[in-house]
């Protein structure tokens, strides 16, 4: 049954309905039943993936029947991968990456945090372009994910009353 047919009996339903006076309280809650099923899209939803996930994808698009298959290989093999970790405790996670490759991908926004050593009021800085990062004093705030300060080394500042860890929009 598609969406017009679900529609079209509802309304069949509301005229028989109309015909009973006490019967106003349902045919209020058919016509918002067809409100909502009409704010329903036809179109499939695309996944919404961490960022690790999106990078795998565009790397193996151009083969991804082999990619997925190999995947799925190496995964019975008790590969420890970041892949293979989210293929083990994600729901459908196999489903999810065909969607990608059907649908197209949303990438999943992750938090982002500044990090501030309590003592001194300085911030946790990164300048790429200087391969620069460090802790200054002044304006300059640089926003990290978890996993960003946990690679580099800043893991604890989440621990630590030595540091003050603030999440902050992207």
């Amino acid at each position: 049954m598609n969406k017009k047919e679900l529609i079209s009996i509802i309304r069949t339903e509301i005229l028989l309905a109309k015909s009973i006076p006490e019967r106003k309280g349902y045919i209020a809650g058919l016509e918002e039943a067809i409100n909502i099923i009409e704010g329903f899209s036809n179109e499939p939803q695309k996944p919404v993936v961490p960022q690790f996930v999106a990078d795998w994808y565009e790397e193996h698009k151009e083969s991804f029947d082999l990619e997925l298959w190999d995947i799925i290989y190496e995964h019975g093999r008790n590969n420890t991968t970041a892949m293979s970790t989210w293929i083990d405790f994600t729901d459908d996670a196999l489903i999810t990456l065909v969607n990608m490759h059907q649908f197209g991908y949303e990438i999943e926004k992750q938090k982002r945090y500044t990090v501030k050593i309590v003592a001194v009021n300085q911030y946790l800085v990164r300048n790429t372009d200087e391969n620069f990062l460090g802790f200054l004093q002044s304006r300059l705030k640089s926003k990290f994910t978890r996993e960003e300060l946990e690679e580099a080394g800043f893991g604890e500042v989440f621990n630590s009353p030595l540091f003050e860890v603030e999440e902050v929009e992207e």
